[in-house]
C-alpha cells in the first residue's frame, strides 16, 4: 500500500478514536428535591411508610451514599455550594436565604459547574426553582435590591420590570438554558422565567395566603396568568424529559440541573398522587408523586439508550421542614429525619445528611453503598474530574471529587467537612466526631428554632459512632478534640478553603459576623 495512503488511513483512524473519546464523555442530571427528609425514601427508612419504588430503584441501580450532606441546613446556601464548589458562607449570606427579589449570590466572576461543563463541551440547562437571587431589570433606574434588605423591601416588587430580561441570571453564569421559578414556591414573584425573561408578565396580586389544602401556604405576591402553583413541578419534569429527547444521541454530551421545588411547601399532590398514600398525609402524597415523575425522568433516559452513559445524583437540599404536616406523620409513625435528632435548619444530623443517590450504569456497580462522609459541594470536582479540568486556586475551594467513591480507583481525599446551620452557626465533622461551636446562638440541641440574643461560650461535642442520636454532649471529657476540631475549622474560615492551593478572600461584607468571630476565640 502507498505510504501516502496508509498514512490517511493512520490519521483517519487516531481522529475516530479521538471522536470515540469525546462521546464517552457522560450526561450529567442533578436532582435536588426541596425539604425531602433522609427518612422519606425508603430505600433509607426501613420503617418508612411512604413507599419510594423508583428513586429506591434508582439506588439499587447505583450507588447509595448513607453520610452525605447538604453544605447548609437551608436551601439557598447548598444551592449556591452545588454550583459553585464553595461553602456557601465565603458569601455575603451568612445566614437564613435569598427571597424572589434578593440579587444573585453569585457574583459574576465566580466560576459553576455549569459554564465548567459548556466550556468544555456540553450542552447545560437549569430546569426549576432557583432561589440563588436574581438581579432584576428595575423601573425609571430606582435602585436594584440587596441582600440585607429589610422584611418590607423583600415584598416589594413595583420597581421591577418583568417586561426585561434579567440583568444578571442563570444563562451568565454558563447555562444555555433556563426555565425556572425564581425562589421558592411559596415567594413572590409567581412568574416563570425561561432564558432569563418572564413568560407573561404578571396582572394580578395573589391574596390567596392559604390553601383549602393544609400545609399549601404561600406569600402574597404578583403572579402571571400563566402560572399556577399545583403545575409548577409537572412543568418542571415536562421540561426537564422535552429537554433529554431533544438533545439525547447528539454529539455534545448535556448537563441539567434540575432544582425540583418539592416537596417544600406549599404541599401541592394532584390526581392521580392526592389521597394515595396509606396514612393519607398531603405530604406523603406529594412524596410519593416526585417519585413517580422522577420515574419518568429514568425511564425516558432508557427509551433514549442513554441510560449507560449518564451519570445521575438524586439529593435533597437539606433536611426535612417540620411546617410539612409532621403532627400527622409522628401519628403515622413515619420519621421523615429517620434516626437523626433535628430537622430542616439545626445543625443536627436531620437538618443537613441527606438522601444522595447516584446511577452511572456504565461506571457504578449495582446495589453499592457508601459510608464516606461528602458533601454536596463535592459535585463540582467530580464534574472535572470527568472533563480532565484543573481548577484555579480560585474555583471550587472546598469541592473534593467523589469519582474514587463511585469507581473504587483512587482515594477520596476529603477529611473534614463543614457544616451551617440557618442561623449561620458553625459544626465541623472530622471521622466520627462533631464539634458544634457557639450553639446557643441559633437552633438549639433540642431541635427548637428559637434564636437567642446572647453569644453563649458553650460547645457541644459528639461521637456520632456511639450517640447517632446527638443526644449526650462530650466536649468537657474531650478537651484536646474541641481543640483540634476548633482548630481546623479556625484554619479553614481563615484560609478561604478547605482544599489545597493559595489561600483565598471570603467575601466582603458588611457589619460583624459574629459566629465567625466566636470561632477565632481561643
Amino acid at each position: 500500500m502507498n505510504n501516502r495512503y496508509l498514512k490517511i488511513i493512520v490519521f483517519l483512524l487516531v481522529c475516530n478514536v479521538f471522536h470515540a473519546q469525546e462521546r464517552v464523555k457522560p450526561n450529567i442530571i442533578y436532582i435536588l428535591a426541596d425539604d425531602l427528609g433522609i427518612g422519606d425514601l425508603s430505600i433509607y427508612n426501613e420503617n418508612s411508610k411512604i413507599q419510594t419504588p423508583h428513586l429506591d430503584q434508582m439506588g439499587k441501580e447505583g450507588m447509595m451514599f448513607s453520610d452525605a450532606h447538604t453544605s447548609s441546613a437551608v436551601c439557598t446556601p447548598t444551592r449556591y455550594g452545588i454550583l459553585t464548589g464553595r461553602y456557601n458562607w465565603r458569601t455575603p449570606l451568612k445566614e437564613f436565604v435569598t427571597w424572589g427579589n434578593s440579587p444573585s449570590l453569585i457574583q459574576k466572576d465566580r466560576l459553576t459547574v455549569a459554564q465548567m461543563l459548556k466550556d468544555n463541551g456540553y450542552k447545560t440547562a437549569n430546569i426549576g426553582k432557583w432561589h440563588l437571587g436574581l438581579n432584576w431589570t428595575m423601573k425609571n433606574n430606582s435602585p436594584e435590591f440587596d441582600h440585607f434588605s429589610n422584611k418590607s423591601d423583600r415584598l416589594n416588587f413595583k420597581d421591577m420590570d418583568y417586561s426585561q430580561p434579567l440583568k444578571f441570571g442563570p444563562n451568565d453564569m454558563g447555562f444555555d438554558y433556563s426555565y425556572m421559578i425564581a425562589a421558592s414556591l411559596n415567594m413572590p414573584p409567581y412568574v416563570y422565567l425561561e432564558n432569563d425573561k418572564a413568560t407573561m408578565i404578571p396582572t394580578a396580586i395573589t391574596s390567596q395566603t392559604k390553601n383549602k389544602e393544609p400545609y399549601a401556604t404561600w406569600i402574597r405576591g404578583d403572579i402571571a396568568d400563566d402560572f399556577k402553583h399545583e403545575e409548577v413541578l409537572p412543568n418542571i419534569v415536562n421540561k426537564t424529559i422535552s429537554f433529554i429527547n431533544e438533545n439525547a444521541n447528539k454529539a455534545e454530551p448535556f448537563f441539567i440541573y434540575v432544582p425540583l421545588p418539592s416537596p417544600h411547601n406549599p404541599v401541592l399532590p394532584i390526581a392521580p398522587w392526592k389521597g394515595q398514600s396509606e396514612i393519607k398525609s398531603p405530604y406523603a402524597d406529594f412524596v410519593i408523586m416526585i417519585d413517580d415523575l422522577m420515574g419518568t425522568i429514568f425511564e425516558t433516559l432508557k427509551s433514549q439508550g442513554i441510560d449507560e452513559n449518564t451519570l445521575v445524583i438524586f439529593a435533597s437540599d437539606n433536611g426535612f421542614a417540620t411546617t410539612n404536616d409532621l403532627a400527622t406523620l409522628r401519628k403515622k409513625k413515619h420519621s421523615p429525619s429517620y434516626i437523626y435528632s433535628g430537622y430542616k435548619g439545626s445543625y443536627l444530623e436531620g437538618g443537613h445528611r441527606v438522601p444522595f443517590l447516584v446511577k452511572w450504569p456504565e461506571k457504578i456497580k449495582p446495589n453499592s453503598v457508601s459510608n464516606a462522609t461528602i458533601c454536596t459541594t463535592d459535585f463540582m470536582a467530580t464534574c472535572a474530574e470527568i472533563i480532565n479540568y484543573d481548577f484555579k486556586d480560585n474555583e471550587a475551594e472546598d469541592s473534593f471529587s467523589m469519582m474514587p467513591l463511585l469507581t473504587h480507583i483512587g482515594d477520596y481525599v476529603r477529611e473534614s467537612t463543614i457544616h451551617h446551620d440557618k442561623y449561620g452557626v458553625f459544626a465541623i465533622r472530622k471521622g466520627d466526631w462533631k464539634l458544634i461551636v457557639s450553639p446557643n446562638s441559633g437552633i438549639m440541641a433540642s431541635g427548637e428554632t428559637k434564636k437567642h440574643k446572647d453569644i453563649s461560650t458553650e460547645e457541644i461535642l459528639y461521637n456520632l459512632k456511639e450517640d447517632i442520636e446527638e443526644k449526650n454532649n462530650i466536649a468537657d471529657k474531650f478537651p484536646e478534640k474541641v481543640k483540634e476540631l476548633k482548630n481546623v475549622l479556625i484554619k479553614q474560615i481563615r484560609e478561604g478553603r478547605s482544599t489545597l492551593g493559595k489561600i483565598q478572600e471570603n467575601d466582603a461584607i458588611t457589619g460583624e459576623w459574629p459566629q465567625a468571630e466566636f470561632a477565632f476565640k481561643e
